[in-house]
C-alpha cells in the first residue's frame, strides 16, 4: 500500500495549484495578500504567518499578520491594522540590517529557515522574546520567502511561523515544504505583480482622459466644465434606470465593469472638441469672432453722431433756424442710440429671435455711412446682417456645423483606440448622444433602436447640463422649471428618449443633479405634473425642489 506521506504531498500540491489559480482571479490586492498567507499556512500546517510589502522608502512593512492558536486576525479585511512599526532595510549608520530575518531575505534573495528562534545565531529576535512574553506564546520555527516577481524584483516577504506536525507539534519547516512555499511566493508575487500593471495602466489611462478634459478645460473653460458634469450626471440617470423595477427599463442593469465603461464614455464624450476653433466654441455673441465686432458697430454709430452734429452745424452756418437744425439733429440721436442700444441687445441672442426683429436689422443695415476714406458704405456688411440676425443662439449655420463636427472627430479618435474587451462599448456610448430618438440627429443620424440604452442616457445629460449650466458666455443659466420644461418638450418632439425621461423626472435625478451643480437661485419649484409629456410610471408622480 502507498505511504500517507506521498498522498499528502500531492494534496499540498494540489492545493497549491489551486491557489495559484484563485490568485489568478482575484482582483482585490487585499483579499489576494490574505489568499497568499492561508494558502501559504495550509500547505505547511502553519500556526501563523505574515506578509510584508517592500516599500521605495526602503521599510518593510507589515500587510498582514495571523496566528490561529491565539486568535490573531490583523491587517487585510479584518478592518484592524498591524500595530509594529515598519522595519528598515537599511540602519541609520548606513549598514545593511541583517540582524531581522526578514529583511536579511530581502536584502540577500534567498530563503531563510530557522528551526527553532530561540536557539539562532546572527539574528535579532527580542522582539519576538518580547512578544511571547507577553502573550504565553513560543514564536519557534520560522520559514521566511521572499516574494520575487517576474521581472526578479522583491516586491514583498511572506513569513511562515510554527509548522506543527500530524500530531499538533511545532516542528521545523520541511525541505519539501520550503519548496512549495517559494513556488507560491514567486506565484504570489507573479499575481500581485500583475495587479499592480493593471491598476497602473488603468489609472495611466484615466489619468489621460482626465487630462484631455483638461485641454478642453484650458482651451475653453465653459466646455471643460461640461466635460466634467455630464459624467456625473450620466451616471445618476443610469443608476435610477437600473433601480427601476417595472415598465420598459425593467430589464436594464449594469454590473461594475458596466458602470466604468459608461463613466469612461461619460469624460471623453466630448473630446472631440479640441479640434473646434475656439473663436467658435466660446461665441460669446452674434458678431464675435477674434474679437466681439460690436465694438467696430459703436464705431461707425459715433460717426453717425458726428455726421449728425456736422449737418446741424451746416444749416445754422447757412442761416438755416437754429431750433429747427437741432431739433432735427436730437430726432437723429435718439434714433441712432436707439438702434444702437437694439443691435447691442440682439447681439447677445437667445432662445428665438422675431421676424421683425430680423427685419429691423436690415434696414438698420441698408442706411449708409462714410467709410475712412470718404467712400458711402452700407451701414451693416452682409456678413454682419447675416450674424445679427441669426435666429436662436449665436451661430451661424456654417459655424455651427464646425461645432457640430466635434462628434464626427469624436467618434474618429475614439474608434481609433484599440480598447479591451470591456471597454469596447464606450465609442457607441460616447457617439451617440446628439442623436435623436427619431433618427434626425447628428452625426449618423440614428434612431432610438439602434441605440444602447448608456446612449440614450449621455443624450439627456448631455443636454440637461446644457440647459442649466452657469458658465455659457452665450447664455444665461436656466432655472429647474425652466430646463425641465424644454426637456419634457424635447421627450414629445421625439429628441430625447421618452422613458429615461419619465426615470429622470420619476426617480428625481433633476433634483440631485441641481443639489449639487446648480446655484441655490436656480433651484425653484417644479410642479412635475405640468410638464409636457412626463408619464408618472417610474416614481411617485411629483416632485419640487
Amino acid at each position: 500500500m502507498p505511504s500517507k506521506a506521498p498522498d499528502d504531498f500531492l494534496r499540498r500540491i494540489e492545493r497549491l495549484n489551486a491557489i495559484g489559480i484563485a490568485l489568478s482571479a482575484e482582483r482585490d490586492p487585499v483579499r489576494l495578500l490574505e489568499q497568499i498567507l492561508i494558502g501559504a499556512k495550509e500547505i505547511t500546517n502553519a500556526d501563523g504567518g505574515s506578509i510584508y510589502s517592500v516599500g521605495e522608502d526602503h521599510l518593510l512593512r507589515f500587510e498582514i499578520m495571523r496566528t490561529d492558536s491565539l486568535g490573531i486576525m490583523l491587517g487585510g479585511t479584518s478592518g484592524r491594522p498591524v500595530p509594529f512599526k515598519p522595519i528598515p532595510l537599511i540602519l541609520p549608520d548606513g549598514q545593511p540590517n541583517t540582524g531581522s530575518v526578514v529583511a536579511s531575505a530581502v536584502l540577500s534573495g534567498e530563503t531563510v529557515s530557522i528551526p527553532d528562534a530561540y536557539h539562532a545565531i546572527g539574528f535579532d529576535f527580542s522582539g519576538t522574546r518580547a512578544f511571547d512574553r507577553d502573550t504565553g506564546y513560543r514564536s519557534t520555527s520560522f520559514l521566511t520567502v521572499p516574494m520575487r516577481n517576474h521581472d526578479g524584483e522583491i516586491t514583498g516577504v511572506l513569513q511562515l511561523l510554527n509548522a506543527k506536525d500530524a500530531q499538533g507539534h511545532i516542528v521545523p519547516f520541511a525541505t519539501a515544504d520550503q519548496r512549495l512555499v517559494e513556488s507560491l511566493a514567486s506565484q504570489a508575487a507573479t499575481a500581485l505583480s500583475k495587479h499592480e500593471l493593471i491598476e497602473g495602466m488603468r489609472a495611466l489611462f484615466e489619468s489621460f482622459i482626465r487630462l484631455i478634459a483638461t485641454a478642453i478645460d484650458e482651451k475653453s473653460p465653459y466646455t471643460g466644465g461640461h466635460c466634467r458634469r455630464v459624467p456625473e450626471l450620466t451616471m445618476m440617470l443610469a443608476e435610477a434606470a437600473a433601480r427601476v423595477q417595472h415598465g420598459p427599463l425593467r430589464g436594464f442593469t449594469m454590473s461594475a465593469a458596466d458602470r466604468y465603461e459608461l463613466r469612461i464614455a461619460g469624460w471623453i464624450h466630448d473630446c472631440g472638441k479640441i479640434t473646434t476653433p475656439e473663436w467658435v466654441m466660446d461665441k460669446a455673441t452674434k458678431l464675435q469672432c477674434i474679437h466681439d465686432r460690436i465694438e467696430l458697430v459703436d464705431a461707425r454709430f459715433e460717426v453717425l453722431k458726428r455726421d449728425a452734429e456736422i449737418a446741424m452745424l451746416r444749416t445754422r452756418l447757412a442761416g438755416g433756424e437754429q431750433a429747427a437744425a437741432e431739433a432735427v439733429q436730437r430726432r437723429r440721436l435718439e434714433a441712432i442710440a436707439d438702434d444702437r442700444a437694439f443691435l447691442r441687445r440682439i447681439n447677445t441672442g437667445g432662445e428665438s429671435m422675431r421676424v421683425e426683429d430680423q427685419e429691423r436689422v436690415r434696414v438698420i443695415g441698408a442706411q449708409t455711412w462714410a467709410g475712412p476714406d470718404g467712400s458711402v458704405q452700407p451701414f451693416l456688411s452682409a456678413d454682419e446682417i447675416k450674424n445679427l440676425t441669426i435666429s436662436k443662439g449665436t451661430l451661424t449655420a456654417e459655424e455651427r456645423a464646425v461645432i457640430n463636427h466635434h462628434m464626427v472627430a469624436t467618434i474618429r479618435m475614439l474608434e481609433a483606440l484599440p480598447y479591451p474587451k470591456h471597454l469596447r462599448r464606450v465609442p457607441e456610448f460616447a457617439g451617440g448622444h446628439h442623436e435623436r430618438m427619431d433618427g434626425k440627429g447628428y452625426p449618423r443620424g440614428l434612431t432610438r433602436d439602434q441605440m444602447s440604452v448608456q446612449a440614450r442616457v449621455m443624450g439627456i445629460a448631455d443636454v440637461f447640463e446644457a440647459l442649466t449650466a452657469g458658465d455659457r458666455p452665450y447664455k444665461k443659466a436656466m432655472t429647474l422649471s425652466q430646463a425641465l420644461h424644454i426637456l419634457g418638450r424635447m421627450k414629445v418632439d421625439h429628441h430625447i428618449d421618452p422613458d429615461l425621461f419619465d426615470v429622470f423626472i420619476g426617480e428625481q435625478v433633476y433634483l440631485a443633479y441641481a443639489r449639487e451643480f446648480l446655484k441655490p437661485e436656480q433651484i425653484d419649484e417644479v410642479d412635475v405634473t405640468r410638464l409636457p409629456g412626463y408619464n408618472p410610471a417610474f416614481g411617485a408622480g411629483a416632485g419640487s425642489a
